[in-house]
């Protein structure tokens, strides 16, 4: 038994390990092609649909301002804008602040209203209500603490311009606002940048697949009726949608030079609970999609199935076998210190020093590609090639990454007993915001 686990871990690495080069390998052919073009180009676009601007607000009276202001600001057609700020279900001043924001901003001939929601459905319940009444030819979704950089719309629909009938939704970067806040923080930039410059760019040049991040994305109005919306109280309404959108035979393209800024949480107990919805929105949304791997769905769907199930169950599992395999041996040697008779439990034949070997090979070569990719996505971002990036890089391995396994498996085990005992799982923690 023992040597079969020690096979499905080693396995279980490689292909994990296989995944992640291939991915590096699209990133950076993509990165060197968009790198080389200006990215301060502004060409007049061919054409300026309609878009409606959608900020869902719960609770966000520390970050809606300055939110507001960014999206006023933006570099698009005012008379081609409309703007809903919603508070939903606010127990705080949301509603005033953002009331506040646009009585002192320029807003004549705007289109820009401010409203006070009391429906249920959480931020997929908010995009419906908006759905309904959206006048715009896309639909465009800012966070209340995503503040969009002024030219941020302007890639959107250029993007989407590219290709009318293909792309049913384009998104852009997000970057995080407050990385320099504590080593928390910096961990999470660095785990974003990585995302967005390796794994979403390496998986749009190879394969043409997007996902939708949650802000700092358009989407076609009508396209979106169709398909039937967004799952109200979805715990990841996001990843929801995108595979709803890739089952349609749609694309979601990605705009590299549209960017935002986001806040993160500072706090070990903020990351924690939201970090946990997610991983348990994702898992909820696998279970949902996982009958498209055996029926007759398009490929890019098959795959994105594949490669969340990989991601979120296989690979997690294979960590925490191998993590398990180290600590028993490892216990099993201290042991043996003190008894010399006492046997090593995983081990090829009666030796453990071929295992440990091998082990040690497959850890180095994790640690190294762990490595390599986070510092190829910290060169291709301006100013973020940093030594003290390289250094967090490094001591991140050792803890931010491995304490996300935790949360996984914690979020992992959570879905299980709302479905053992008929939990409402939907409710989450709101993440909390930080006044700087």
């Amino acid at each position: 038994m023992g040597k079969w686990l020690i096979i499905f871990a080693l396995i279980s690495i490689w292909m994990s390990v296989s995944i992640t080069v291939l991915i590096l390998f699209g990133a950076i052919k993509y990165l060197l092609k968009i790198l080389k073009s200006p990215k301060n180009e502004l060409t007049t676009l061919s054409e300026t649909p309609m878009v409606t601007v959608i900020v869902p607000a719960h609770n966000e009276e520390l970050v809606i301002g300055d939110t507001i202001s960014a999206i006023l600001n933006l570099n698009y057609p005012k008379d081609s804008l409309e703007i809903k700020i919603v508070a939903d279900n606010c127990q705080d001043q949301t509603l005033k602040m953002a009331e506040a924001v646009i009585l002192k901003e320029n807003v004549k001939g705007i289109d820009i209203e401010v409203i006070d929601r009391k429906g249920t459905g959480g931020k997929a319940g908010v995009l419906n209500d908006m759905l309904k009444i959206a006048k715009g030819k896309w639909i465009c979704v800012y966070d209340a603490d995503a503040m969009p950089e002024k030219n941020s719309l302007y890639f959107l629909v250029k993007k989407a311009l590219e290709d009318k009938e293909r792309y049913g939704a384009v998104f852009g970067r997000n970057k995080t606002r407050n990385y320099k806040q504590n080593f928390l923080t910096r961990c999470i930039n660095l785990e974003i940048v990585t995302t967005q410059r390796i794994h979403h760019t390496g998986q749009w040049e190879l394969f043409k697949i997007g996902r939708i991040p949650g802000t700092n994305f358009i989407i076609k109005t009508e396209f979106v009726r169709n398909i039937g919306g967004w799952d109200n109280g979805a715990l990841t309404e996001d990843t929801a949608i995108s595979f709803k959108i890739m089952e349609s035979g749609k694309l979601i393209a990605l705009a590299p030079h549209s960017e935002a800024f986001q806040q993160e949480p500072e706090t070990l107990e903020a990351y924690y609970h939201q970090r946990k919805r997610w991983a348990k929105g994702n898992y909820e949304v696998i279970l949902d999609n996982f009958k498209h791997l055996f029926d007759g769905s398009n490929w890019r769907i098959k795959l994105e199935v594949l490669y969340y199930t990989s991601t979120f169950f296989w690979f997690n599992l294979s960590i925490l076998l191998s993590n398990f395999l180290f600590l028993s041996n490892l216990l099993a040697m201290i042991v043996r210190l003190f008894r010399p008779d006492f046997s090593i439990p995983f081990t090829f034949g009666g030796s453990n020093r071929e295992i440990a070997a091998i082990l040690l090979v497959n850890w180095l070569l994790m640690f190294i590609i762990y490595l390599l990719q986070i510092n190829i996505a910290l060169v291709s971002q301006y100013g973020q090639e940093t030594t003290t990036n390289l250094f967090y890089s490094v001591i991140s391995y050792f803890t931010y990454a491995q304490f996300f396994i935790v949360v996984a498996t914690s979020a992992f085990f959570s879905l299980i007993f709302d479905k053992l005992f008929k939990r409402d799982g939907t409710k989450w923690y709101k993440t909390q915001r930080f006044n700087h």
